[in-house]
């Protein structure tokens, strides 16, 4: 009865059986694709399915990565641009950066920004990160359900960056696209 079902919303959306049933598991929180509720009319159970704002497929972020970490909006977004002692970093892949980017942002990969903290101010002194002199770091990547930036801040905690100088934007591209603001391509 699954399989029919399945089959029939993909005919009716115009996609494959699989890609029907992808669209219902999408993760919700780390490897969970539902969450069961108690209402007043009884239990439901929330799913996740892809839409057409959505960025990718990835799970819902906290609010706070870690301890330490400032949450921002939209306008401290804005602030930290025009501000010397930030550094706006889109933490994305670089093939996500180069589709489109918040301006003047500079993009230092999720993967690659433990090794890169110098660009931020700290020094390498016997394979060790002195970060007292460091600037700020405004970092994001897709949105709410985006990894990237999240899993690049506890690495830049867990390599000696003080995690009160890092301020988190969950909102991210798919925030920042969704309310209108500008967006530039990125560059290499």
């Amino acid at each position: 009865m699954k399989r029919l079902t399945i089959a029939v919303l993909a005919a009716l959306l115009a996609l494959s059986p699989a890609q029907a049933a992808q669209e219902d598991h999408l993760r919700i929180l780390d490897k969970d694709t539902a969450y069961k509720v108690q209402t007043p009319d009884g239990e439901i159970t929330i799913t996740r399915t892809m839409t057409k704002c959505a960025k990718n497929k990835g799970w819902l972020q906290p609010l706070i990565p870690a301890k330490g970490i400032t949450p921002v909006v939209e306008i401290e977004v804005l602030a930290a641009l025009n501000d010397k002692d930030f550094v706006v970093a889109d933490m994305r892949e670089v093939e996500w950066h180069l589709k489109g980017t918040i301006p003047g942002s500079v993009n230092i990969p999720y993967t690659e920004i433990a090794g890169r903290l110098g660009e931020f101010g700290c020094k390498k002194t016997d394979g060790k990160w002195d970060c007292a002199n460091a600037k700020k770091v405004l970092g994001y990547c897709n949105g709410p359900v985006c990894p990237q930036s999240p899993t690049g801040m506890r690495a830049m905690i867990r390599e000696g960056f003080p995690a009160d100088k890092i301020y988190y934007y969950r909102g991210g591209m798919l925030d920042w696209d969704a309310l209108g603001l500008t967006t530039v391509e990125g560059s290499l």
